[in-house]
C-alpha cells in the first residue's frame, strides 16, 4: 500500500474487526476453495484487504446476492473459470452487490471520503470489508437502509442497460419480461413503466401479485399460459431468465420489435446460455427484427442515476428476506431453488455488535 493511500486512512486493528497475534487485521468472510454447491462455502477469518489507489476500503453492510454470485460459486459453466480462475476462484471470497460506510481511499479517489455511505459493485463483500473500485460506486440513496441498497446494483444494472439497448421507449409501447418476478426483471418491469410502457411480465403462479405491485399492466402464468402464442405482439422483449427458442422469440414480437437477451440457465455445462445469445447476433443481421444481448457492468453513472429514481419513489429494490453472513450457505440454498421474489441481501454487521 502507498503511503498516499496510508495518509488517507489505512484501518489498524482498533477499527476493524480482530487482529492477528502478528498484528496482521483480519476480518470474518465467506470463503470457498473450490466450485460446487452451497456445501463449499464456509465461514473463515481471512486478512483484511489492501487497496489500490484507485479504490476504496468499504465496510460492507450488507451485500446482495445475485445470479452471477451463483455462477461463480459453482464454476458452471465451464467457461466463466477462464476469468475467475481454473480450479477454484482467484478470490476466494464470494459476491459482488455491496452497501457500506467508506474507510479509507486510495492515493487517486477524489468522489469520496472516509464516513461516506456508497452502494456498488466491490470485490468479495461477503465479508465485513471489502474493496471497490471508484468507478463503480455511488452514494446510498438516504431513503433506503442499506440492506436495500445492496441489492440494487447489478440486478437495477442490467435491466436499466438491457432498456438503453433496446432504444428509447415511446409511450404505449408494448414490453414484455420474462422473468419478472426476479432480480433483474423486478427492476426491468419498473423503469419500463416508468418510461410510459404498457408492460406485460412474466412469472410463476406464486409470484404473480409481486410482478402485479410492480407496476405491470398484465402478468403472464407461464405454467398455463404460452406467452408466444400468438394473442400478443410486442415492441420489446426483455428475456432475463427465460430460457424460449429463438423462433418463440420471434413469434412473440412485432414485425420490427426487439429481443434483448440478458440471461438464462440452461444449455450445456460448458457455454450455457452464452451460445444461444451469440446465435441470436448471427441471426439478427438476416432478419427484420433485432435480436442481441447485453453483458452489463454496474457503472457509477447509471449507480446516480438509478439512486436519484429511488429518492424520488419511481424505482423501489424488492428486498425477499435477508440472511446473516454466517447463513449464506442457506441463502444459496434457497436461491438456488428458484423460491426469491425479487433479491436476497446478506447482513454484516460489525464483530461485537
Amino acid at each position: 500500500m502507498t503511503s498516499g493511500q496510508q495518509a488517507k486512512g489505512t484501518p489498524r486493528p482498533g477499527g476493524s474487526p480482530g487482529g492477528s497475534p502478528g498484528g496482521e487485521v483480519t476480518m470474518r468472510a465467506i470463503v470457498q476453495e473450490s466450485y460446487g454447491s452451497a456445501g463449499v462455502l464456509h465461514m473463515a477469518q481471512i486478512p483484511s484487504p489492501g487497496i489500490g489507489e484507485d479504490e476504496v476500503l468499504i465496510q460492507v453492510h450488507a451485500a446482495g446476492l445475485d445470479r452471477g454470485t451463483w455462477h461463480v460459486t459453482t464454476g458452471l459453466p465451464y467457461a466463466l473459470r477462464l476469468a475467475y480462475g481454473i480450479r477454484a476462484p482467484k478470490n476466494p471470497v464470494p459476491g459482488l452487490d455491496l452497501a457500506g460506510t467508506v474507510i479509507a481511499v486510495g492515493a487517486a479517489v477524489t468522489r469520496f471520503s472516509a464516513g461516506d455511505h456508497v452502494f456498488g459493485a466491490g470485490k468479495g463483500p461477503f465479508a465485513e470489508y471489502a474493496t471497490a473500485r471508484e468507478s463503480q460506486l455511488a452514494r446510498k440513496p438516504a431513503n433506503i437502509s442499506f440492506e436495500q441498497a445492496s441489492v440494487v446494483p447489478v440486478s437495477a444494472c442490467t435491466a436499466l442497460q438491457a432498456l438503453r439497448t433496446a432504444g428509447p421507449i415511446t409511450p404505449g409501447q408494448k414490453v414484455l419480461v420474462l422473468g419478472a418476478s426476479g432480480g433483474v426483471g423486478s427492476y426491468a418491469v419498473q423503469l419500463a413503466k416508468a418510461s410510459g410502457a404498457v408492460v406485460t411480465g412474466v412469472s410463476s403462479t406464486g409470484k404473480m401479485d409481486l410482478v402485479r405491485s410492480l407496476g405491470a399492466d398484465h402478468v403472464i402464468d407461464y405454467t398455463r399460459q404460452d406467452f408466444a402464442d400468438g394473442s400478443e405482439h410486442y415492441d420489446l422483449i426483455l428475456d432475463i431468465a427465460g430460457n424460449p427458442g429463438l423462433a418463440r422469440l420471434r413469434r412473440a414480437l412485432t414485425r420490427t420489435g426487439t429481443a434483448v437477451i440478458t440471461g438464462g440457465e440452461e444449455g450445456g455445462p460448458w457455454t450455457g446460455s452464452i451460445d444461444r445469445q451469440f446465435r441470436a447476433l448471427a441471426l439478427s443481421p438476416f432478419i427484420s427484427q433485432r435480436l442481441t444481448m447485453v453483458l452489463a457492468k454496474a457503472e457509477a453513472a447509471d449507480l446516480e442515476h438509478l439512486a436519484g429514481l429511488i429518492e424520488a419513489g419511481t424505482l423501489t429494490p424488492t428486498l425477499d428476506r435477508t440472511y446473516p453472513l454466517e447463513q449464506v450457505p442457506d441463502a444459496m440454498r434457497y436461491f438456488d431453488a428458484g423460491k426469491t421474489r425479487g433479491k436476497i441481501a446478506i447482513t454484516i454487521p460489525k464483530s461485537g455488535s
